[in-house]
């Protein structure tokens, strides 16, 4: 058991194991999606609160915990770190993609200076780390996050962050369709329920990216 057999759809559950992965680190960088205030405040709703509390735990206890200890990883080895987030540059959101003016759990009013849409504390970038503010799923579309990979040399992203069945999914498509290559941390995501992160990581794994653990991750051959 491990990154190359686990998270296997039926398209890949006969399919070859992958080669090992070296982790160039000057050529990979680490992508933080989406992990701001909003999204960590309870509904006033008692029955809404009490529907996403598995989700605030899962954040809490697991993803922002662990993508704090990648990022500090990844720092310490000379990867890049950069981060995306949503947000409107107008207050009225007029700005926004059309997917963030539906109704509905997706209807995302985020002004770019408010407190909700600020990257929580725990995740937030140092120095001169490269902030993507996007108002769409994928990072990449819509600001020029592939350019800056380009001009810096990155043919890696290794990716975490919220929610793992839409911004992350987005991204991570992106990614392979601009011909890098891709690795999401697992226990650094979430979807609005385990079900959901679960069945995103089977349908994107091996086609899209290689999805991994952090100790997974922690553990391969790096070279500078």
């Amino acid at each position: 058991m491990g990154w190359k057999t686990d998270w296997r759809s039926f398209y890949y559950e006969n399919a070859e194991e992958p080669d090992d992965i070296v982790l160039e680190t000057g050529r990979t960088a680490l992508l933080v999606i989406d992990v701001q205030n909003t999204y960590l405040n309870a509904s006033d709703d008692k029955a809404e609160a009490d529907r996403w509390a598995p989700f605030r735990d899962r954040m809490h206890g697991t993803v922002i915990p662990n993508a704090r200890k990648l990022q500090d990883w990844a720092r310490e080895n000379g990867i890049e770190v950069l981060h995306a987030r949503i947000a409107c540059q107008k207050t009225d959101g007029r700005d926004r993609s059309l997917s963030q003016k539906k109704p509905g759990f997706n209807y995302l009013l985020l002004p770019k200076d408010e407190h909700e849409s600020q990257i929580v504390d725990e995740l937030a970038p140092v120095g001169d780390e490269i902030v993507v503010t996007k108002t769409t799923d994928s990072a990449l579309t819509g600001t020029n996050l592939r350019l800056m990979l380009h001009n810096m040399g990155i043919e890696r992203v290794i990716v975490a962050g919220i929610f793992t069945d839409q911004c992350v999914s987005s991204t991570v498509r992106s990614l392979a369709d601009e011909s890098f290559e891709v690795v999401v941390i697992e226990d650094c995501c979430a979807a609005a329920t385990q079900e959901l992160h679960e069945n995103e990581l089977r349908i994107i794994n091996m086609i899209y990216c290689h999805v991994m653990s952090l100790a997974e991750v922690q553990g391969l051959e790096r070279k500078a």
